[in-house]
C-alpha cells in the first residue's frame, strides 16, 4: 500500500523546518550501513520502537513490513546534554503534522548519543488511513520533521514474521507484535518480537552492518503469575547488563516477570530458557527500561501501564533464585516506585546523570528531562 508522505502543515511551519534543517549537519559519509545502504524514500507500513547506535544511526522497527531499517541521521555533531521541557508535546507534534493531537500517537522516544537530540515514532490516525513518521526534538524544544523522502538507509527482513492474518485467541493480528522492542549493544542490534513458528516469542541478535538473515533464539520464560512455563509471550521491553563481566539481556513481559539471558546463550535455532529473577506486579505492562548506577549499585527504571515508574536493585540479580513457582503478586529482585514520576508512557537514559522521560498530564503530555532517581 502507497502512503502519503507527511508534511509539515503550513508555509509558517515549512520555513521553519527548512531552518532547522539548513542548522543540522550534513550526512556523514562515513557512517558504514554496509553494502545494502540505499538513498531515497523509505516508505514505512507501520513505526514502532526505535533506539539508536553508533554515529548518530537510528534503527527503526516497521512490524507490518516485517522490517527493521538502520537510518543515517546525518545528526551526528557532537553536543552536550541540556535540560528539555516541552509541554503539550502531542499538540505541538500534531500541529507541525497538520492535525489534532488526539490524532497523534508517541511510540517510542530514542536520544540521539552523539548531539543529544531527541527522536519521536510517531503514528498519525489508525488503520487503513495511518500515517508514520520520525520528529526531532532539540533542547531548545525546536521540533522538525526527519525527511524520509531523500534519506540513507539499510534494511533487515524478518523472514519468519507472523503472517498478516495470523490472529490470537482474542482475534488481534499477531504481525503486530513480529517487533517489540529494539536495543544496540556492541555492534550488535537486539530484537524481539514474535515469529511464526509453534515456539513464537523470538530474541535476535543481528550483527551491524547487516549481513543476512537473524533467524533469532526461541526464549521461553517461567511466568510466576500465571504459574507456568511460557513461549508465546513477547518481551515487550529490554536492555542490556553485564553481569560478571558477560552481557546479559534484561527482557521484562507482560504482567510482570523480568528475565535475564545470557548473551551467549543466543544463537540462530536455539531455544533457550530464561531466568526469572523478579515478579513485579500483575495485571501490568512494562513499558521501557534502561539500566544505570547510583553509588556503588546498579538499578533498572522502568516504566508500567499501572504500577508507576519502579527503581529495581540489581545488586543481587546473580544471587537470587530463580522463580519456578506460582508467584502471588511479587517476588525476586527489590524494587521501590517512585512516587514523583506519574503517567510516565515511555522513558530513555540522557547522559550520564539525566532520564527524558514522556508523561500524560492534566493537560496534555510533557516531554522533559529528569534527574536519575
Amino acid at each position: 500500500m502507497t502512503r502519503t508522505r507527511l508534511k509539515p502543515a503550513s508555509l509558517t511551519i515549512t520555513l521553519s523546518l527548512v531552518l532547522a534543517l539548513l542548522t543540522l549537519p550534513a550526512f556523514a559519509a562515513d557512517v558504514d550501513l554496509g553494502s545494502g545502504a540505499t538513498t531515497g524514500a523509505l516508505d514505512l507500513q507501520s513505526i514502532g520502537p526505535i533506539t539508536f547506535g553508533s554515529n548518530g544511526v537510528l534503527f527503526v522497527a516497521d512490524s507490518t513490513r516485517a522490517a527493521v531499517y538502520a537510518i543515517d541521521t546525518g545528526d551526528a555533531k557532537r553536543t552536550d546534554a541540556a535540560d528539555v521541557s516541552i509541554d503539550d508535546i502531542n499538540a505541538k507534534v500534531a500541529g507541525l503534522l497538520g492535525t489534532t493531537a488526539d490524532d497523534i500517537v508517541i511510540n517510542d522516544v530514542a536520544v540521539n548519543p552523539l548531539s543529544n537530540n531527541l527522536y519521536l515514532s510517531i503514528t498519525r490516525g489508525q488503520g487503513e488511513s495511518a500515517d508514520f513518521a520520525i520528529v526531532t526534538a532539540s533542547a531548545s524544544g525546536k521540533l522538525a520533521l526527519l525527511d524520509l523522502d531523500s534519506i540513507r538507509y539499510a534494511k533487515a527482513d524478518l523472514h519468519d514474521a507472523p503472517t498478516e492474518d495470523q490472529q490470537d485467541r482474542r482475534g488481534r493480528a499477531l504481525r503486530r507484535e513480529a517487533l517489540t522492542d529494539l536495543e544496540f549493544h556492541q555492534g550488535t542490534l537486539l530484537v524481539t518480537g514474535l515469529s511464526n513458528e509453534e515456539f513464537s516469542s523470538k530474541l535476535r541478535k543481528f550483527s551491524f552492518p547487516f549481513k543476512g538473515v537473524a533467524g533469532g533464539t526461541n526464549v521461553e520464560i517461567f511466568h510466576g503469575a500465571h504459574g507456568r512455563w511460557e513461549t508465546n509471550a513477547p518481551v515487550r521491553t529490554m536492555t542490556v547488563y553485564d553481569i560478571d563481566g558477560e552481557p546479559n539481556v534484561l527482557a521484562a513481559y507482560t504482567c510482570t516477570p523480568l528475565v535475564k539471558f545470557p548473551m551467549s546463550d543466543l544463537a540462530n535455532g536455539k531455544k533457550v530458557n530464561g531466568h526469572t529473577v523478579a515478579e513485579l506486579g500483575n495485571r501490568n505492562r512494562p513499558l521501557d527500561m534502561f539500566v544505570y548506577k547510583q553509588g556503588s549499585t546498579d538499578y533498572v527504571l522502568m516504566a508500567n501501564s499501572s504500577r508507576g515508574v519502579m527503581k529495581i536493585d540489581l545488586n543481587r540479580i546473580d544471587e537470587v533464585d530463580q522463580i519456578t513457582d506460582r508467584v502471588a503478586d511479587k517476588a525476586g529482585l527489590p524494587y521501590e516506585t517512585i512516587a514523583e514520576l506519574v503517567g510516565v508512557d515511555q522513558l530513555a537514559r540522557y547522559g550520564e546523570d539525566r532520564a527524558v522521560v514522556l508523561s500524560r498530564t492534566d493537560n496534555g503530555s510533557s516531554l522533559r528531562t529528569i534527574a536519575l532517581p
